[in-house]
């Protein structure tokens, strides 16, 4: 567990990161590693609260996040807010795309408008519509870095887990990924994903009370332990750095080694 504080490197020096889904998870474990390594951090939630708890958590590190409260299902709002960071900080270098909404429902209960678009447009709807308006501004600055999260269930079906449209919906971040590597490659915009696999977080704890899905978990797992958002948060630092600038299209599983068999 990260216990340090203050920075840990200049690994992100002079680079604007806007980290979606930042007050809670993943987002939030980027958000905060980001910062440790000497990015210019824009948190982005569309809870103020959580939003809050993460610049908080920062400060008592020594550092400093800027927070911007939006709705990234709605085209307009991620107009004003892309324009709002882009006027703050007069550039955007990083775009985590870690925001997500996912309804898991068995396809029997599944309802088309409140479970399965919710979840397409919470996984599909706020990686387009970010990067989509981050894009000039990225190609204005000489290229940047797009780190879009995807999920091992992009892969694999995991049993006893009822999870039709976020299957869908990380199988199409992969996709979208792949194809927006090769649109950036003139402009030096990189893009890259990440498949993690289970990860405890807030919204994965109460899944992780049902024994049978937890043994399922466990069972596929070669490293002993689940996941943590600093598991991810390292691994997004590499890729937003100029570290791996030759490297553009590829997905990254953080698994434990769940999808090694």
């Amino acid at each position: 567990m990260m216990t340090g504080e203050g920075k840990l490197s200049e690994r992100l020096a002079g680079k604007v990161a806007v980290v979606t889904g930042a007050g809670s998870g993943i987002g939030q474990g980027c958000a905060l590693m980001f910062a440790r390594h000497g990015a210019t951090v824009c948190a982005v939630d569309i809870d103020r609260a959580s939003l809050d708890e993460t610049v908080h958590t920062a400060e008592g590190e020594g550092n400093a996040i800027k927070a911007y409260e939006a709705d990234l299902t709605d085209p307009a709002a991620v107009a004003a807010l892309v324009a709002k960071i882009a006027g703050d900080n007069r550039r955007i270098d990083v775009l985590v795309n870690a925001a997500a909404v996912a309804e898991f429902v068995w396809i029997e209960e599944m309802d088309y408008e409140t479970h399965w678009r919710r979840t397409l447009r919470g996984e599909l709807d706020t990686v387009f519509l970010m990067t989509k308006q981050a894009w000039p501004h990225m190609k204005a600055s000489g290229g940047g870095s797009i780190v879009n999260l995807a999920s091992a269930n992009a892969y694999v079906a995991l049993k006893d887990s009822p999870a039709l449209a976020h299957t869908a919906g990380k199988g199409g971040v992969l996709a979208m990924t792949r194809q927006l590597a090769m649109e950036g490659g003139p402009h030096g915009i990189r893009a890259n994903s990440i498949s993690p696999g289970m990860i405890v977080t807030s919204a994965t704890k109460p899944v992780l009370e049902r024994p049978e899905l937890l043994a399922a978990v466990h069972e596929k797992l070669m490293v002993d332990r689940l996941g943590k958002p600093e598991d991810i948060a390292w691994l997004a630092v590499y890729l937003a750095s100029d570290e791996s600038t030759y490297v553009t299209g590829a997905d990254f599983r953080v698994d434990g080694g769940a999808l090694a068999w």
